[in-house]
């Protein structure tokens, strides 16, 4: 793991060419980006999405859900919603609100729900319940790649098969037990 320098670090970021490794417990500290929508990608620090960064003259820096002070830019800690532009919000206190809202997510300030939902996807903040099978052709803009169709279907199933390069599983690539 490149944050913690212990071994077993199973997410690789999904930038091609860059081999940072990481635990998923030590992304939040190594300010890396996982999506999980999608095709499920993970980004160390260097290469995860940037929001755009608009700035307004009276915007006020606080965050609009706790409203302490919030950085005057876009980084991994500060958000901003990209409809109305004129929220910020702490990275902790919106990941904390899309939890208990669950696939009814809209912005807090100006209740837009699909930009605002998909760029918080984008920028790494799980919800309860996984929405790509609501969205899954949809495609980001900026840097992003495009999204495939969702691995996984509705919130009850899984992957019935080993997709690693190199499954090392005895029973091999279609064996599956119940519980995992």
């Amino acid at each position: 793991c490149f944050i913690c320098h212990k071994m077993g670090a199973s997410f690789t970021c999904s930038h091609l060419g860059c081999d940072h490794t990481f635990h998923l417990p030590c992304a939040p500290e190594g300010e890396c980006v996982t999506q999980y929508f999608g095709a499920y990608r993970s980004f160390c620090w260097e290469h995860r999405p940037q929001q755009a960064m608009h700035t307004h003259p009276s915007q006020d820096d606080t965050c609009s859900i706790c409203l302490d002070t919030a950085e005057h830019k876009n980084s991994y800690k500060t958000l901003e919603c990209p409809t109305c532009q004129d929220a910020r919000f702490h990275r902790h206190c919106i990941q904390r609100l899309a939890l208990h809202a669950g696939i009814a997510f809209p912005s807090p300030c100006c209740l837009n729900q699909e930009p605002f939902l998909m760029e918080m996807l984008t920028m790494g903040i799980p919800l309860s319940k996984s929405l790509a099978f609501l969205f899954p052709h949809h495609k980001p803009s900026g840097t992003n790649a495009a999204i495939t169709k969702p691995m996984v279907g509705p919130f009850d199933q899984r992957r019935g098969r080993c997709d690693a390069t190199t499954c090392l599983c005895p029973g091999g690539r279609e064996h599956t037990e119940h519980k995992g």
